[in-house]
């Protein structure tokens, strides 16, 4: 059931339409002129507006724009006795969802309010779904070490300069390449995320690079690899101290030259391409062992981000418990739950060798066991798994 607001300077045709809408099991308020229809459209919210183009006080297209000025995501639709081409192009261009004619034909315009309505619930869910992408991907934090991986994504984003992101597993550097990319001007084209360490080193040059058919056994058809498919974009090479020798030469060649060749094949494929690295590893020991390329190393790392470790940014907990409580009670459908003081101050005194990723997971698991209030005796019985 909608709730629609029809705005008819015509008594006859306000009470037709209700009697018809109310039929169909929505809601509806009328309003005499354009005047008591922005009123009723300020105090209230409405799925759907109907909106006659010519009234006495106020023009329909008037109404029109200060109904979109409030709310530029409601359906208006306008209807009109004297309508032409020009009055449903100049509707439809100040906002309008659509334009019928009178006398209007029923079955279009219940077609037409129906469509109205998915739209508004897309939009919605839309936004309710960017809000929850953007929380999920917020950097939260205002300690000095975070303080710093902030400025440095502000000043490297908007160029093209590679970047290496260090750090320990669960710090984030996944989400330091999102917002490198996020705010650069590549922030439109792909973002392509490929962990080195989850492929197997006889797959990473077909996944990297792609293949043609016939190139090995199970090449049935022609693919495009992961630099392909970031042309015009990002791609972030996750944990790439685990990548192999044969490999990391590849890459190097597409570093060097902006190009890559698909497994099987000769042909060179041009790429514009900015790449992002991360590892947990130390690289220049890797490279005294001959693990990893110096060559390589060099190319990767004109700018080096380090993601602080959880335990060297503490006073950050207040911050990141608030966030992950927030996200984590709507994704399991429960009331928001509250940390005591005392709560915070348990948190503080963990040794947080899995970083945000473990933080994360304890503050799901005392979500799911602790009190509404969740106090320093829960967080000492739930923090750790229990034997």
């Amino acid at each position: 059931m909608a709730k629609i607001l029809v705005i008819d300077d015509q008594r006859s045709i306000r009470n037709t339409l209700k009697d018809i809408l109310e039929y169909e099991n929505h809601s509806v308020e009328l309003a005499e002129d354009g005047e008591q229809g922005v009123e009723l459209f300020t105090a209230n919210k409405y799925d759907v507006v109907l909106c006659d183009i010519k009234m006495p006080n106020m023009d329909g297209m008037e109404v029109l724009e200060k109904l979109h000025e409030k709310n530029p995501d409601a359906p208006v639709i306008m209807i009109s006795g004297h309508g032409n081409i020009d009055t449903a192009v100049e509707a439809i261009k100040k906002g309008a969802y659509d334009f019928i004619e009178k006398p209007l034909d029923l079955n279009r315009m219940l077609v037409t309010i129906r469509n109205a309505i998915e739209k508004k619930d897309l939009v919605t869910e839309t936004k309710v779904l960017k809000r929850k992408v953007s929380k999920t991907y917020d950097m939260i934090g205002e300690s000095e070490p975070i303080a710093k991986v902030k400025g440095m994504i502000d000043k490297v984003a908007p160029t093209d300069a590679r970047v290496l992101i260090t750090g320990e597993n669960g710090t984030g550097k996944e989400l330091v390449a999102r917002w490198l990319h996020e705010k650069s001007n590549r922030a439109g084209q792909p973002f392509i995320e490929v962990n080195c360490a989850a492929i197997p080193s006889e797959l990473i040059e077909s996944e990297l690079f792609g293949h043609e058919k016939g190139a090995f056994t199970s090449a049935h058809k022609q693919r495009k690899g992961k630099f392909e498919q970031a042309n015009g974009g990002t791609i972030f090479l996750d944990e790439i101290g685990d990548m192999s020798l044969p490999a990391q030469a590849k890459v190097l060649r597409a570093l060097q030259e902006n190009i890559v060749s698909r497994v099987g094949s000769d042909k060179d494929i041009k790429v514009d391409v900015r790449v992002l690295a991360a590892t947990n590893k130390n690289l220049k020991n890797e490279i005294e062992k001959s693990l990893f390329r110096e060559d390589l190393y060099h190319r990767l790392s004109v700018i080096l981000i380090h993601v602080p470790a959880l335990n060297d940014r503490k006073e950050d907990i207040p911050l990141l418990t608030d966030h992950f409580k927030t996200i984590i009670c709507d994704e399991l459908g429960m009331p928001q739950k509250s940390f005591s003081d005392d709560a915070i101050d348990e948190l503080k005194k963990i040794n947080w060798t899995g970083n945000i990723r473990e933080f994360r997971n304890v503050i799901e698991r005392l979500i799911i066991l602790g009190q509404e209030n969740i106090t320093s005796d829960d967080v000492q019985a739930y923090a750790r798994p229990m034997n």
